[in-house]
């Protein structure tokens, strides 16, 4: 900028003292001199040390520490990061750098929006002499990679260590009496006890009421399955459906392996792509989290005649199939419901899907224009053939839960709770 004021300053002088004209491009000169004299004494890059986290969470903030040693009088450097899309959408960072005791060091916080291996792969670095007219950069090509994995932030969080601590179940395994549906023994019947449950017989050949106590139920199978066709894919507040999901399936899963359940996963979209084995131990979580970062992305769409027939062969006893997908309208669905309809010959199921709160805002708005009309009649007509299809699934006896993301993983538990105390798997 200051090079570029000398061509006006020199028509001035030539115009002016025509004799001076020398003193504008010797001026310029002088200035270029500076310039890299000031690059000369802002010194060199010594040493340049990168952090990345080995792994992360999606939507989970994910801390990327740098330092840097610079000899000279260097000015404060200024970093940018070349990255992977799943940690960052628009492929880079920029990193501040500040002073402290060993040189300068600064970090920045990215949020993981995909799951898969995501790559750091290159790092510039620049910083400005003494005077702030000249610089130096330098480019360090990296190979740090961060392993995204679904969010279980839920299954850490003190709420839902207080409510397995709470429950019926406990954090501890026992015998728990008085609910669900396998017979355990008989006791003397007291006032408050439910009469339903009063054992007649007994009660009249020893000539004192006895009642029944029943023992929760145990070692059920739980299936969730996932559809990674392209109407999962479609993020929800900057974050994938399916990932939504997972986070939601394996918060349910740890209080299923809470309660002593056996929990298994599988993914499809026009073909199916994981069924992991059954995992029957909390300690053996890390099983489940794993198959649920095999799920890939498509864009293709969901065969759900295929991926329910599958499913239902490699499935030796009744289970309880919690399935997770989206639709867009009843033709879509219509393939969908006619193979849950199947499986509720042996298995209980439950459709999971997301509120589309987008959806409902568009529907809701006042329009201000015509186009603001024609969009509010269109969502609300989607939203309608939405109600339908679920309400035709409540109506051949799958549960359904439909949630906003934020509390869909809440919802589920309570209805795999439900299903639990019903005693309907065994």
């Amino acid at each position: 900028m200051l090079l570029a004021l000398t061509a006006p300053a020199g028509l001035v002088v030539a115009t002016f003292a025509p004799q001076g004209w020398i003193v504008v491009p010797a001026a310029g000169v002088a200035l270029l001199m500076l310039a890299l004299l000031d690059a000369l004494f802002a010194g060199r890059l010594d040493d340049v040390t990168l952090s990345v986290p080995a792994d992360a969470e999606v939507g989970q903030p994910l801390r990327v520490a740098l330092s840097a040693r610079l000899s000279g009088a260097a000015g404060a450097p200024v970093a940018m990061l070349a990255l992977d899309t799943r940690l960052a959408g628009t492929g880079q960072a920029r990193v501040d750098l500040v002073a402290d005791e060993t040189g300068w060091s600064g970090s920045t916080i990215l949020t993981p929006q995909r799951r898969g291996p995501a790559s750091v792969n290159a790092l510039w670095l620049r910083w400005t002499g003494p005077l702030g007219l000249g610089h130096r950069q330098v480019v360090r090509p990296l190979a740090r990679v961060a392993y995204v994995r679904p969010d279980i932030a839920p299954v850490r969080s003190p709420a839902l260590q207080i409510f397995l601590r709470d429950a019926a179940f406990g954090l501890v395994a026992r015998r728990i009496r008085g609910a669900g549906t396998e017979f355990e023994a008989l006791a003397d019947y007291e006032p408050g006890m439910d009469r339903r449950r009063i054992d007649w017989k007994s009660s009249a050949r020893h000539g004192r009421l006895f009642a029944k106590e029943y023992e929760t139920e145990r070692n059920n199978q739980i299936v969730f399955a996932f559809d990674c066709g392209q109407a999962m894919c479609e993020p929800i507040d900057g974050i994938a459906r399916l990932d939504r999901a997972i986070t939601a399936a394996l918060t349910t899963a740890w209080v299923a392996l809470k309660a002593q359940d056996r929990v298994a996963v599988y993914g499809f979209a026009a073909r199916p792509q994981v069924l992991s084995p059954f995992v029957t131990a909390p300690r053996d979580f890390d099983r489940l989290q794993r198959a649920a970062a095999s799920l890939d992305y498509t864009s293709e769409e969901p065969n759900f005649t295929f991926a329910m027939a599958r499913l239902a062969t490699r499935l030796q006893r009744r289970s309880l199939i919690v399935v997770f997908s989206d639709f867009t309208d009843p033709t879509s669905a219509e393939l969908m419901v006619e193979s849950l309809s199947r499986l509720l010959d042996r298995h209980r199921v439950l459709f999971v899907v997301l509120a589309d709160a987008e959806l409902g805002d568009f529907a809701t708005a006042e329009p201000a224009d015509l186009d603001g009309m024609a969009r509010a009649v269109t969502a609300s007509g989607l939203l309608r053939q939405r109600a339908l299809v679920l309400q035709r699934l409540r109506q051949l006896g799958v549960r359904v839960v439909e949630a906003p993301y934020q509390q869909v993983g809440n919802r589920l538990i309570d209805a795999y709770l439900s299903v639990k105390q019903e005693g309907s798997l065994g």
